[in-house]
């Protein structure tokens, strides 16, 4: 299993130059790179540069993080969103960033008939552009109730009714908690179709209360760590864990403190499992 890191968990608090250093520095295998902080990194430096680094360190890029609220937009900011896409592929091509996560839209007047069809004939339509730079779109689903797709099994259903090559999902412990995803559907879920795993931890609230700030450090919560991590075990995942916390707490700490407690955390929990 690899590790990764997720710019999120100090997103408050540094840049892509530093995540990148600390992060070698703690031998991390990956990091996931938000695109603000590419755009501000891209202000102070080229892109010839960010290609030397890891042209020269360990750490690899993993996935962009993110391609927010895709379905039911109008025109203008479909635009947008496939501008980017295409902006985001072109760039991971260069740096061999061969994924790129997708958030679906919130607060929807729709069925989930209704959201299924605009989910999976976007996705297909994304899916379209991302194959010709031959990259990955990870569908995230956010545990949220007024996220569109909020559990494993709703969005299990349109990555497979998608049925691409590179369209997966991300499988988030926090939003598999935070809606009562069943781990029956993860269970039987095909391990290929699983192209992220953010692992991350909960405060103790009711089904449908949590939120980011609610995040807590693998390990330190109280989510079922233990039966996600066997249950992927047991279906043949073990592609890479990325720590992603978006927790105000952490973010004001020194971003080497959070970095290093971060793989010191998501180690002790995987390692009954797997080894990195």
């Amino acid at each position: 299993m690899k590790l990764c890191f997720n710019e999120g968990t100090t997103m408050k608090n540094s840049t892509l130059e530093l995540d990148l250093e600390l992060c070698n520095k703690y031998r991390y295998d990956l990091i996931e790179i938000r695109v603000d902080q590419l755009n501000s990194y891209l202000e102070r430096h080229s892109l010839n540069d960010l290609i030397k680094f890891f042209n020269e360190h360990q750490i690899k890029p993993y996935s962009f993080n993110t391609l927010e609220f895709v379905t039911f937009r109008d025109a203008i900011n479909y635009k947008k969103i496939k501008d980017d896409l295409v902006y985001l592929c072109e760039t991971g091509t260069k740096i061999n960033c061969r994924n790129i996560v997708v958030v679906p839209s919130f607060d929807v007047p729709y069925t989930k008939r209704q959201i299924k069809e605009e989910t999976v004939r976007v996705l297909n339509d994304l899916a379209d552009v991302a194959e010709k730079y031959h990259i990955n779109l990870a569908f995230e689903f956010v545990g949220y109730p007024n996220c569109s797709v909020n559990t494993f099994e709703q969005a299990y259903e349109i990555v497979t009714a998608v049925n691409r090559e590179n369209v997966g999902m991300v499988l988030d412990c926090f939003h598999f908690h935070s809606m009562n995803s069943k781990i029956e559907a993860l269970k039987k879920a095909d391990p290929n179709k699983i192209f992220i795993f953010h692992i991350d931890d909960a405060e103790d609230l009711p089904v449908g209360a949590l939120r980011d700030n609610n995040r807590l450090w693998p390990g330190d919560g109280s989510i079922d760590l233990d039966l996600i991590l066997k249950t992927l075990k047991e279906i043949g995942y073990d592609r890479m864990a990325s720590v992603e916390l978006f927790r105000e707490e952490y973010w004001k700490w020194e971003p080497e403190k959070t970095i290093k407690v971060a793989k010191e955390k998501t180690e002790a929990v995987i390692k009954k499992y797997f080894t990195t």
